[in-house]
């Protein structure tokens, strides 16, 4: 660490960063308690991170339209290929796999038959571009996002936005066009959804104010870049039981505490992608990073 004037500038093997000491002052720092271990490489690219209560781990392969799965014994295998180009995944409260296709829609997947249901497909008549990420409330709706990675051009929505699919499994534009709207959460309290954009530094809270009804977005926080750029965004994200945000960009897994202030940063050997909490009282943090898939204890417990 040096000291550069006014900013102070952490060096790893990949980049440099600098930003004003005083966020570092903002708030408690929370580091890892173990070291990052690499659980299993050979990958295209990974995505979508979920543990289920039985400690089972699903994650995608993107380009290898595979869903695989991580069981607590440690072996990975396929669950379902083709996939859709599946990318992000929840657990719902009947124990269906929820999967975000690139290929267009949003799906379910019954975990033990593997028998596949399409939740949506279309808004106004028209394809989505294509499902990234997805977050489920405690009504059983799917906010998800949809941006243009993958998808047809010109975009079959027009715009890149955040849709809601109500249990009903009617659909609700909630948003506006967002730089490219990729992970997504929802806050313990089911008050507040947040959307991480891919082409922004600044991360978006909406406040609740009924299943798939949203007030006025507004900056969350504001992600640390690395030398040189302003717009650099973040793609997936976590929260553990404290309210506290693992946002995953170029630098790492950056840290915001529940009123947006920066609580730290965790680094792996490959560009991060998405983030799930698991294990035992599910402190383990399962990282999905380009090719592989790692892991890494942390001091507090993930959120469900």
């Amino acid at each position: 660490m040096l000291n550069c004037g006014f900013q102070v500038c952490f060096y790893s093997l990949l980049v440099c960063v600098c930003w004003p000491a005083s966020d570092l002052l903002a708030s408690d720092p929370i580091e890892p308690t173990g070291e990052v271990q690499k659980i299993e490489g050979g990958f295209a690219f990974t995505e979508g991170p979920v543990v289920a209560d039985d400690g089972t781990l699903y994650f995608t392969d993107i380009p290898n339209e595979t869903i695989h799965r991580l069981s607590p014994g440690g072996k990975v295998e396929v669950f379902v290929n083709p996939s859709g180009h599946a990318n992000g995944l929840m657990i719902a409260a009947d124990g269906r796999l929820v999967a975000c296709q690139m290929d267009g829609q949003v799906v379910a997947y019954d975990r033990e038959t593997k028998a596949m249901t399409v939740l949506a497909d279309q808004f106004n008549g028209q394809r989505f571009n294509a499902p990234n990420d997805l977050a489920i409330d405690a009504d059983g709706g799917v906010y998800f996002t949809d941006p243009f990675f993958r998808a047809p051009d010109p975009l079959p929505q027009g715009i890149q936005a955040v849709y809601y699919i109500a249990p009903d499994r009617s659909v609700t534009r909630v948003t506006a066009g967002l730089p490219a709207p990729n992970g997504i959460g929802i806050s313990s309290d089911g008050k507040t959804l947040y959307v991480i954009p891919s082409r922004s530094a600044e991360m978006l809270a909406y406040p609740i104010q009924g299943p798939g009804q949203l007030g006025a977005g507004s900056v969350f926080c504001k992600l640390k870049q690395p030398e040189g750029r302003s717009d650099s965004g973040g793609d997936g994200m976590a929260l553990d039981v404290e309210g506290n945000l693992y946002i995953t960009s170029d630098l790492g897994i950056q840290i915001f505490s529940s009123t947006g202030q920066y609580r730290g940063r965790v680094t792996f050997p490959e560009q991060p992608a998405n983030v799930a909490f698991g294990g035992p009282e599910r402190k383990t943090m399962y990282v999905t990073a380009r090719t592989g898939l790692y892991s890494v204890t942390m001091p507090i417990s993930g959120r469900l």
